[in-house]
């Protein structure tokens, strides 16, 4: 996680997307979205490098895209409820989801923080302090 890394340290960010269409309902919710409907979600990744190699790269790119788009595609052209893991499906909870999955990350390479798009104008972002 971030917290981890040496604060006042210089970093690079690092930030890719996916992009998953599916539906949900929001349980309990009171209004229009406790209602069957869908989104075409966007979800981007942030992630934290201290070093770079010798050709000035902190990371291949594609290995961060395929760690991302391996949860993402699961989602893709679902019922979102059904992901009992997740919880009840709200972009709060998407976001943490994906964050708290993205394992396994190259050495020196942290996740800062998930930022899911349920719309074009409505975002959330998770990360840990």
């Amino acid at each position: 996680m971030a917290r981890n890394l040496i604060v006042g340290a210089e970093m690079y960010r690092l930030r890719i997307e996916a992009k998953f269409d599916a539906a949900h309902k929001i349980e309990g919710y009171e209004g229009k979205c406790a209602k069957l409907h869908g989104h075409t979600y966007k979800v981007e990744a942030f992630f934290l490098a201290k070093d770079v190699d010798a050709t000035g790269i902190s990371v291949d790119q594609r290995v961060l895209k395929e760690k991302l788009r391996k949860i993402t595609d699961c989602f893709d052209h679902s019922f979102l409820n059904e992901f009992k893991d997740v919880g009840n499906p709200s972009m709060e909870n998407l976001a943490r989801y994906i964050f708290q999955n993205m394992n396994g990350l190259p050495t020196g390479i942290v996740i800062e923080k998930v930022r899911v798009w349920e719309t074009p104008t409505s975002w959330c972002e998770y990360f840990e302090c």
